[in-house]
């Protein structure tokens, strides 16, 4: 009878570990990447350490050796690249594994961004079978264009237990703030987006229960936006409900890993990482996310209605980050579950 308790006891807390793994968002290598998961996110910065590679060394498509992938099938469309990007806003490098690599890279992104790196110390520098290190940050940090109001009601969140803080503009809220919000659309009351405003870069939210890849999404939302004949403007009787975010996750693409590259001499991926850094509040938006690849060589071969519209996202939603002058968007994520994102105030 103790053996019987004791294995099912392995099994509740096996269970129980499968579960805690399982409840955080699922982070994605490329935009277009098809994915079920409720809660996802994507950021730009593995695509672009995958351009340098492709480009500089593997002079193509990276392609594996007796195995095809999704994933890097994506990514070799390269859909987001630097130029969708202002020059001060990232940082990549590349190069032979060296302690003088890590140090030019510490310093660099020191300089620039004030930042220290959380991945450069996963990397083994003195290993003699790496061959190339490829690394990339980005960041961004900026107010919207007039600070919202802290909303003095906390709401559930689709129905949530639990009651989450939101920022916004209401019927108390001073006309300034419908500036700093650009209405794209509104079809219903279970069907809109807005863009709210920074000085060089905007917020995009959608207000949708369509679960496709971060692509398809925006590409919908940029039909709807065209087609629609609506003001676009934020007028007196709008009202705007904004949860409080934070996301702060390390993610590895294990699929890419170990396997032998074409057109390299016996190449591969060794390590596939990527960090995201999230934090909105009612004054604005801080992201940071690192990549980093460690290429190693084998040793062996292997209408608009007159009461006003209510623009809430109190349920699940899309979120896109771009720059203005931008097409594609460098960050996105759908939020299903409130709790995977809950503000953890300034940091």
């Amino acid at each position: 009878m103790k053996k019987i308790l004791t294995v099912l006891s392995i099994i509740l807390v096996a269970a129980s570990c499968a579960f805690a793994l399982q409840k955080r968002p699922e982070m994605l290598p490329a935009y277009s990447q098809n994915s079920s998961q409720q809660n996802k996110v994507w950021v730009g910065t593995f695509q672009l350490v995958w351009n340098e590679f492709a480009d500089n060394i593997v002079k193509g498509p990276v392609k594996f050796v007796s195995f095809d992938s999704d994933i890097a099938e994506a990514l070799n469309k390269q859909e987001f690249k630097k130029s969708m990007l202002s020059e001060n806003s990232y940082y990549t490098a590349y190069g032979k594994p060296s302690l003088k690599l890590k140090e030019h890279i510490e310093k660099a992104i020191l300089e620039k961004f004030n930042e220290t790196s959380a991945l450069l110390n996963s990397v083994n520098w003195s290993d003699e079978s790496n061959a190339y290190i490829f690394y990339a940050m980005l960041k961004k940090d900026f107010k919207f264009s007039a600070k919202f109001d802290a909303l003095k009601t906390r709401e559930k969140f689709n129905y949530s237990k639990e009651k989450y803080k939101y920022f916004g503009i209401d019927k108390e809220s001073p006309s300034y703030m419908y500036n700093a919000v650009k209405v794209l659309f509104y079809n219903s009351p279970f069907d809109y987006a807005v863009a709210l405003q920074g000085q060089n870069d905007e917020v995009i939210l959608y207000r949708t229960e369509k679960n496709a890849s971060f692509k398809n999404i925006y590409d919908s939302l940029v039909e709807r936006t065209r087609k629609y004949k609506g003001t676009k403007q934020f007028v007196a009787g709008d009202m705007l409900k904004v949860p409080y975010m934070s996301l702060k996750q390390e993610t590895s693409y294990p699929q890419l890993c170990g396997k032998e590259i074409q057109n390299t001499d016996k190449l591969y991926i060794a390590q596939a990482l990527q960090t995201v850094d999230f934090n909105m509040n009612n004054s604005g938006v801080r992201l940071k996310s690192e990549a980093l690849m460690d290429i190693k060589t084998c040793s062996i071969n292997i209408p608009v209605e007159s009461w006003g519209r209510n623009f809430f996202f109190n349920k699940t939603f899309y979120l896109f980050m771009k720059e203005k002058s931008k097409d594609t968007p460098y960050f996105a994520i759908r939020v299903q579950d409130m709790n995977l994102y809950k503000y953890q105030g300034e940091s």
